[in-house]
């Protein structure tokens, strides 16, 4: 079987790939297939923005496709940036920095600590009639200084207690042992390996 990872992030398509290498099955990418292709996340949850996903690339593709819908959610704003974590600053070229210090000059009006956490919603399209959904969370808080050159978006000032620093400050290895990602993909490997024998 060959598996269409749903994704041009490069940090996420890293991130899957090791997640999914003990799959036994073709792991592909769009630029793999030459697949260009735009989605309007128009969803206003994880699981909705992650099944248009999954579905638009698989119906391009004819693969079975995995796609995630990931944000970060922090208490004192009632849960933003949220689903919209990618989109929080609007303007072409944003980059995940811009995103970084919008949301802390927000928070600058709070009392810290910051507590939130990331969510991750994977999709599954191809597998059977329904796209399958599962989900995974990481509990920690926000905080001013950025530290760690791995990840990507808010990993720099997410601080994970159980390891004792940011997420952006865990090597790929230990990333995927804790993060939502790893979690939410964790939980659909048992479903893809029923169909990669």
């Amino acid at each position: 079987m060959k598996l269409l990872i749903a994704t041009t992030n490069h940090g996420k398509i890293l991130e899957l790939a090791d997640l999914l290498k003990e799959l036994p099955c073709e792991i592909l990418t769009p630029a793999d297939l030459s697949l260009s292709l735009e989605v309007e996340e128009s969803g206003t949850t994880y699981a909705e923005n992650a099944a248009l996903k999954a579905e638009a690339f698989q119906r391009a593709s004819g693969l079975v496709t995995l796609a995630d819908d990931t944000g970060l959610e922090v208490d004192a704003l009632n849960g933003r940036p949220g689903v919209y974590s990618a989109r929080y600053v609007d303007h072409p070229g944003a980059t995940d920095a811009d995103r970084r210090a919008k949301l802390l000059g927000e928070l600058a009006a709070f009392p810290a600590p910051w507590t939130a956490h990331f969510h991750c919603t994977v999709a599954v399209a191809g597998l059977s009639a329904q796209t399958l959904l599962f989900n995974g969370d990481l509990y920690g808080e926000v905080v001013t200084e950025e530290n760690g050159d791995y990840g990507f978006g808010y990993d720099r000032i997410f601080y994970v207690p159980e390891m004792e620093k940011t997420l952006a400050a865990c090597n790929m290895e230990e990333k995927n042992r804790i993060s939502h990602r790893a979690l939410a993909v964790k939980a659909a490997l048992a479903e893809l390996y029923l169909h990669c024998r």
